[in-house]
């Protein structure tokens, strides 16, 4: 099959809001490890899929699921140890005080049941977010998803807090104290959502500000923020669907980089290494109060199939020495984009950590002045044309996202940053230019 015509066929059979990602779709057929190879026999290094986690068709995950759909597939009104196996492991990597779990399929899910037990816990309506954010795609937490529709649409109940981009926001590292001055910002919003008569359920918080980078926060201002919700009577709930499982390195979880300890901590993609399963971890409290209102039932949540994949997840992390291998593969990739930056004035910036960082775009490094979104589609493909996917974010569109899967190492972030450098050589903004 042509990919012209699998193109053809795949726009008249689907929805037109399944898009893709390059001008030359990408007809991928196989993957290993990072990576992924198309129906030409082209191979391509993947440094955007965080959602195989442990790297692509690994043959641990991938025995893992083949061997319990042989045996048995439910759901969780009967007894499986699988689930259970899984969810003392996971808790086990939670702060004390989180001690109970309950398993959904999609971080969208998890998400949704976080608000709801806030909600329902607190007893009130307001959720706080950033600007930008974007957390599943349900009705409440597409509405908790500023990134997703225009902001006079923005329902009463919901805080919207600027991203604590210190590279292009209101606050900036030059700040004499930054993470004090973005708390002031976050503390005016607070008083303007309870002014409107919402008083505050959660703050809602991805501590990768995944789609507005990723940024890396000062640490008074969030534990700082953490501390004026609880004030406020709003519990924590931490999305970690981006920033957990050793994505940022050094911990297991994104919340850890902080030193907080949430109420609520979600997690989706990277569980399941491809394989659909999410889960939210909270207080026993929070749990039971939800239990005495109403029956909440999920159908494919925690299968045994599920378990099993997430269990092999779990293991893979520990004897491969994922965690390490993302601080230091990490540690070692910042260090040659640092120098890529040095020889292209167009990269603005830099930030993240382990194995998420984010490329800041500009036609100006005096004004700062972003990659609109066609300059950096067209670096995306250009990028692409090297043999390196990666992906794109930002309040403008303008961060070359590379979140690769965990077994990513140095010699794979060698070709990466031979890729993009190519690409950058041959590449100049057409955005923002005079006729």
């Amino acid at each position: 099959m042509k990919t012209g015509d699998l193109m053809a066929r795949r726009q008249r059979a689907l929805a037109p809001f399944h898009y893709h990602m390059f001008e030359r779709p990408l007809h991928i057929v196989r993957g290993e490890g990072v990576w992924l190879w198309d129906a030409d026999g082209r191979k391509y290094l993947d440094c955007y899929n965080n959602v195989p986690s442990v790297g692509h068709a690994h043959p641990r995950i991938v025995a893992a699921m083949s061997t319990q759909a042989a045996q048995l597939n439910t759901h969780t009104r009967y007894l499986h140890e699988g689930i259970v196996t899984l969810a003392e492991r996971l808790l086990a990597r939670l702060p004390d005080g989180i001690d109970t779990s309950a398993f959904v399929c999609t971080g969208s899910e998890a998400n949704d049941l976080a608000l709801q037990m806030a909600r329902l816990f607190t007893g009130a309506e307001g959720v706080v977010v950033y600007d930008g954010a974007y957390h599943g795609n349900t009705a409440l937490t597409l509405a908790a998803s500023p990134s997703e529709y225009p902001p006079a649409e923005r329902p009463e109940w919901l805080a919207v807090l600027e991203a604590p981009n210190l590279y292009r926001g209101a606050v900036l590292r030059d700040d004499p104290a930054p993470g004090q001055a973005l708390l002031a910002r976050a503390v005016a919003a607070l008083d303007a959502l309870e002014a409107r008569g919402q008083r505050i359920g959660c703050l809602l918080l991805d501590c990768a500000w995944d789609s507005n980078g990723p940024l890396l926060a000062p640490v008074d201002y969030v534990q700082g923020l953490c501390a004026e919700i609880r004030a406020r009577g709003g519990l924590i709930v931490c999305d970690e669907v981006q920033a957990g499982y050793c994505r940022m390195g050094a911990q297991w979880w994104g919340f850890q980089r902080y030193g907080i300890t949430p109420d609520i901590v979600t997690c989706g993609k990277p569980m399941g290494a491809g394989h659909p399963v999410a889960a939210v971890f909270m207080r026993r409290d929070i749990a039971e109060r939800m239990a005495a209102h109403q029956v909440y039932f999920n159908t494919f949540g925690g299968n045994p199939v599920s378990a099993a994949v997430a269990n092999a997840v779990i293991d893979v992390i520990e004897d491969e020495g994922l965690m390490d291998n993302s601080a230091r593969t990490g540690a070692y990739f910042l260090a040659a984009l640092q120098e890529l930056q040095a020889r292209h004035p167009v990269i603005g910036d830099i930030q993240g950590v382990g194995l998420f960082h984010g490329l800041d775009m500009v036609r100006d490094a005096g004004t700062k002045a972003p990659f609109g979104r066609a300059d950096m589609a067209r670096l995306g493909n250009l990028i692409a044309q090297e043999g390196v996917i990666t992906g794109t974010s930002g309040r403008h569109g303008q961060t070359l996202k590379l979140r690769p899967p965990l077994v990513f190492a140095p010699h794979d972030a060698d070709l990466a940053v031979q890729a993009i450098d190519r690409a950058l050589a041959s590449f100049s903004p057409q955005e923002g230019r005079r006729a």
